[in-house]
């Protein structure tokens, strides 16, 4: 068990804070008694190969009581035959999805069904890097309620990722009562008291990156580079990528109705100035004004800013109709596995 202070490498994350976290907060030193570490897997059947024998063995130099949770999202490969063969070992324990709902379901699934007082969560993929799980369990040790890894720079992306998460950061932190923090993703670990109060948000359309702000607790940040991809590709399409920006922007921040809202009286300002420009020209030199091309014109460009409006409003709507049906996020095939390793 690690109960001693951070390291100077965990010195350097530690002066790199979240912005939601605490300044001269006095932290009291504690004792890791149980870690849960949550991987979601969509068909990642030959990274968890290789994947599952390190993240045991760096578990195991931790924490005396550990295991890891294997979500199982639906896939299509052998990555179901590969978690059922794995949930025979002590530690391991799988709850596998009826249905690929998305990572978010998948990590609140995983959230849902940790024992550990520390719960931490990684993707599959072999990006994250082991060694942080030894830097983040000493910041939690040292007092932290959430350790989260941020990523150094955006150097190997192309220019789509690069601006878009760029405008997307600058939008949803305008609102002024919490920040999420750039390039910050799901690679963390979390005490079980910021894990309780995940679990008590009510909302089914869940954007895990805002609700780990909007939650608060202190935090640290662990500056890292992703590694490569062990094998396959990211299922996050650009398209997907950009439904997940919408999704966050949708679900944190008014500015999508503020917008429309700002179109809308600048439409109408043009409109009256236009106007009153027109009824100038006929009143000074008389000339009668062609109106076929401007009337075209005007009518295209506010019934394409009433269409874009409605469009916002129905979002806004269509997703206050998912709250009201009250679907569960998840539903749940079967779970396998027993316990922590390290019970009696």
């Amino acid at each position: 068990m690690l109960t001693t202070q951070p390291t100077a490498m965990a010195g350097h994350a530690d002066r790199m804070r979240g912005t939601n976290s605490t300044a001269g907060h006095a932290r009291q030193s504690r004792t890791l008694h149980a870690l849960s570490c949550i991987v979601p897997c969509y068909n990642e059947a030959e990274n968890l190969q290789r994947l599952l024998p390190l993240l045991q063995a760096q578990l195991a130099q931790v924490a005396e009581r550990w295991e890891i949770l294997l979500v199982d999202d639906g896939s299509t490969d052998a990555s179901a035959q590969l978690m059922t063969q794995w949930a025979q070992q002590d530690g391991v324990r799988v709850v596998q999805l009826s249905r690929n709902f998305g990572k978010e379901a998948a990590l609140t699934a995983g959230l849902e069904a940790a024992a550990g007082d520390v719960v931490m969560m990684m993707d599959a993929d072999m990006q994250h890097p082991l060694a942080l799980i030894e830097i983040f369990v000493r910041h939690w040790c040292a007092g932290a309620d959430v350790v989260y890894a941020v990523r150094e720079h955006r150097d190997g992306e192309s220019w789509f990722k690069r601006i878009g998460s760029g405008w997307f950061y600058d939008m949803v932190n305008r609102n002024g009562r919490f920040k999420v923090p750039p390039n910050a993703g799901d690679f963390r670990l979390m005490d079980r008291a910021v894990v309780q109060a995940l679990l008590a948000m009510p909302e089914r359309n869940r954007f895990m990156k805002g609700l780990y702000a909007w939650v608060g607790f202190e935090a640290v940040a662990v500056p890292y580079l992703p590694e490569e991809r062990a094998h396959g590709r990211s299922h996050f399409s650009k398209f997907r990528l950009l439904r997940l920006a919408l999704d966050g922007l949708f679900a944190f921040t008014l500015w999508p109705l503020r917008t429309v809202i700002f179109l809308g009286c600048l439409m109408a300002l043009a409109a009256f100035a236009y106007g009153a420009y027109l009824t100038g020209v006929y009143l000074v030199f008389g000339h009668t004004v062609s109106g076929w091309t401007t009337i075209v014109v005007s009518l295209m460009l506010f019934s394409g800013i009433q269409l874009v409006s409605l469009g916002v409003v129905g979002e806004y709507v269509g997703r206050i109709y998912e709250e009201a049906k009250r679907r569960p996020i998840f539903v749940v095939k079967r779970a396998l596995g027993q316990g922590l390793r390290g019970d009696s």
